[in-house]
């Protein structure tokens, strides 16, 4: 059984300590691997170290610390396939849905490579007579990344490569449940020349969380992950004097409007409602249909029934287990308060098992229909291979319904009316908007911009306001004497 290494000042290390947590295979809940958890001593080596580091790697010019970004953008891609395979291994995602986490993650390396331009300041010459103003943007210290289960390898490159090319050093804190991916994107930095101490790996739960919150010497937090965890987060780090950006639940509405393409809407909703098995924050959860839609809720359920969950490695599959039998034993919860709130329950996975891998997490697409606001699984994040179907009258009555749930990651709306779809991206209190588009998740040379009870901070997730996060602005105002040149103090500008 392979024990997994931790990364800290260059050294891949087992840790010494006795504290242990299995990873397990979601398809059939075998052990794959050991992870020990990092010791309070190995915690404060790596934090050290990434301190020692930060004031050699801030020295090194932009164009080398992008340099470095260009070559790990080509090792992630020559070792595509081996990373998404390892992905599938211990998420049980499919492949193709592994190739895609890890791709996305390359996309925002390759915004990292773009740092030069993204960190120049401002200047303003003779803002006073002989007076110079100039900005200057420069890095922060030591950066944290606390990373979930369901993106293991896109959400750790959301982070430390844009914080490492602004010139801080970073700690990375990966999900337990999937380490194995992030240890290898560690492996393949360090290999694109990254000094040591600048990037550090370390393991483990709740402990090593808090000593990385309130250690003086890290300067800010990054965590993607539940409600709870995230205003836990956020509170701590802030009350010492951290910044920080959490992001955390979801539920995402798609809103149909009549004159919407049928067959497009359809095929849509499939995969962004049960795909990756519902493990996403911007899965599309909840289905709003405006007008009379029993027969478009009746063929999206029929589609979405044919949908097979898989083993990783099975072409045929939709997707794959969820991640571990606690969240199994969540959903499977969810989905019986639904049957008995009221809900119609078109489609039930609640049975669903792989023929010979009777121990996996598994759980078939489900699809609700009838569902209102007061039910658990409207109210509730399910993180499942559920949909959850509605019908309102109105787009007003679309919007009212989006705009009274307290998160805000995503959403969209399908319509073939520009002036519909204009109302709704202009009104509706979400940060991420899509039009014909059911995921809308922005290319990383925009944020990731969640609004609401989805993210708490100031400043978002890759793209500009990234920069920002990981960086500090230093505005200089100077003037300088020349002995040999007398200026009289009362010079005037004749500007006729």
């Amino acid at each position: 059984m392979k024990t997994v290494k931790q990364l800290i000042n260059g050294a891949f290390s087992t840790s010494s300590s006795k504290q242990t947590i299995k990873v397990t295979n979601p398809a059939n809940n075998q052990v794959i691997a050991e992870l020990p958890c990092t010791t309070e001593t190995e915690m404060l080596m790596a934090i050290e170290s990434a301190k020692v580091a930060f004031e050699l790697w801030r020295e090194v010019p932009v164009l080398e610390r992008a340099r470095v970004m260009m070559r790990y953008q080509a090792l992630l891609k020559e070792h595509h396939d081996e990373l998404a395979t390892i992905l599938s291994q211990e998420t049980g995602k499919t492949f193709a849905d592994a190739k895609g986490d890890v791709w996305r993650g390359i996309e925002v390396v390759e915004q990292a490579m773009n740092v030069p331009a993204m960190m120049m300041g401002e200047t303003v010459e003779n803002v006073a007579a002989g007076i110079d103003t100039n900005s200057y943007i420069q890095p922060l210290g030591v950066c944290v990344g606390i990373t979930p289960f369901n993106f293991p390898a896109m959400i750790p490159l959301w982070m430390f490569p844009l914080a490492i090319a602004c010139g801080n050093t970073f700690i990375l804190k990966p999900s337990e449940q999937d380490p194995m991916t992030p240890m290898r994107l560690a492996e393949l930095f360090m290999q694109a020349g990254c000094p040591n101490g600048v990037l550090n790996v370390v393991h483990g739960g709740k402990e090593q969380v808090n000593q990385l919150l309130t250690h003086e010497d890290t300067r800010t937090v990054s965590f993607v992950g539940s409600v709870a965890v995230g205003q836990h987060i956020y509170k701590t780090a802030t009350s010492y004097m951290k910044r920080a950006q959490c992001f955390a639940g979801a539920k995402n509405h798609s809103v149909i409007m009549p004159d919407a393409n049928k067959s497009q809407v359809i095929s849509n909703l499939v995969g962004a409602s049960v795909g990756a098995a519902g493990q996403r924050c911007m899965a599309i959860s909840v289905a709003v249909f405006v007008g009379s839609a029993k027969e478009w809720i009746e063929e999206l359920a029929a589609e979405i029934a044919k949908v097979k969950p898989g083993l990783w490695d099975d072409e045929d599959a939709g997707f794959g287990p969820l991640i571990s039998p606690q969240a199994k034993a969540r959903v499977l919860s969810l989905i019986a308060e639904g049957k008995q709130q009221g809900a119609e329950c078109l489609v039930d996975g609640s049975d669903f098992i792989l023929a010979g891998y009777e121990q996996g997490n598994w759980i078939g697409p489900t699809v609700f229909s009838d569902v209102t606001e007061r039910m658990s699984i409207y109210q509730q994040e399910i993180f499942g291979p559920v949909l959850c179907c509605m019908c309102v009258d109105t787009l007003d009555e679309a919007l009212a319904l989006v705009n009274r749930n307290p998160y805000g990651n995503g959403t969209s709306i399908f319509t073939a009316s520009g002036a519909a779809a204009r109302e709704y991206q202009h009104r509706v209190e979400v940060g991420q908007v899509g039009v014909n588009v059911p995921i809308p998740v922005p290319l990383p040379f925009f944020s990731f911009t969640g609004w609401k009870n989805s993210f708490y901070g100031d400043l978002h997730a890759y793209g500009k306001q990234a920069i920002r996060f990981y960086t500090e602005t230093k505005t200089v105002t100077s003037r300088w004497f020349d002995d040999e040149v007398v200026h009289s103090p009362n010079l005037t500008i004749n500007l006729r």
